[in-house]
């Protein structure tokens, strides 16, 4: 038996990365799955390795989590599927990053609020009404945050909303039974593989300010923190932050 047994997750941006990772560590634990990506071949992909464990229940669904409509719809079908929603992981983002903050245009900056902290207030809304008496909400977050890094202005401001958002959320919505967290990991998914690439040298010296010199597992690290968060040892925990990056939150 596992801790999520009979608990449906929806986790956006599952298709690949952290998301992907969590929706593993989730559906070990016996919770159906409910991947929320754009990309369907990638989410597609992770309902096929979470039916491969043998038994779990996950399904996919396309959505561009920019869109309210498209959100909307997107919860209405998952709870018409799976039944309700009892955790929501709202992982997915979009972000330009490499731009000076005064070289960048509206849409760029927008795109970075529209998949960050729009969505999961988006998707928060829709899934309230199913999370109501012991739901769990995990956000992502960002270390970027606090290193405030040189062309990263737009993800920075939407991934501290997001943060604002989840405090809001928490004071809230503990009354209707619902705890509402966040996770900030540090692990090389896709994206950041692309984005240090282009920076010869950066991955070293992140490692060198660490405590614990790697990059996270994004199942055996940042999905289990996961799990946690959105386990029976937690529902005393809301309003909180959790890094999962080996010591970064140390340094800024």
């Amino acid at each position: 038996m596992g801790i999520l047994d009979g608990k449906v997750a929806l986790i956006t941006g599952a298709g690949q990365g952290v998301g992907r990772g969590i929706a593993m560590a989730m559906a070990r634990e016996g919770a159906g799955i409910a991947v929320v990506d754009r990309n369907g071949e990638t989410a597609a992909e992770t309902v096929t390795l979470i039916e491969d464990l043998g038994g779990g229940t996950a399904l996919y669904r396309i959505c561009d989590v920019r869109n309210s409509d498209e959100v909307n719809s997107c919860v209405a079908s998952v709870v018409e599927a799976l039944g309700t929603v009892d955790i929501l992981v709202n992982n997915a983002v979009d972000a330009t990053v490499g731009i000076a903050l005064q070289d960048i245009d509206d849409e760029q900056f927008l795109i970075s609020f529209a998949s960050g902290p729009f969505a999961s207030f988006w998707f928060m809304r829709a899934c309230f009404p199913y999370l109501q008496d012991g739901g769990r909400v995990i956000n992502l977050r960002s270390g970027t945050e606090n290193q405030s890094l040189p062309g990263y202005g737009p993800y920075v401001a939407a991934k501290a909303a997001v943060g604002g958002l989840t405090r809001a959320a928490a004071r809230e919505w503990g009354r209707e039974g619902i705890t509402v967290n966040a996770l900030v990991p540090f692990a090389l998914t896709p994206s950041a593989e692309a984005d240090l690439a282009a920076q010869p040298g950066r991955l070293e010296a992140v490692y060198r300010q660490l405590s614990i010199p790697r990059s996270a597992d994004v199942e055996a690290d940042v999905g289990r923190a996961a799990v946690f968060l959105a386990g029976p040892d937690a529902s005393f925990i809301t309003g909180c932050t959790v890094s999962v990056d080996g010591g970064g939150s140390f340094f800024a």
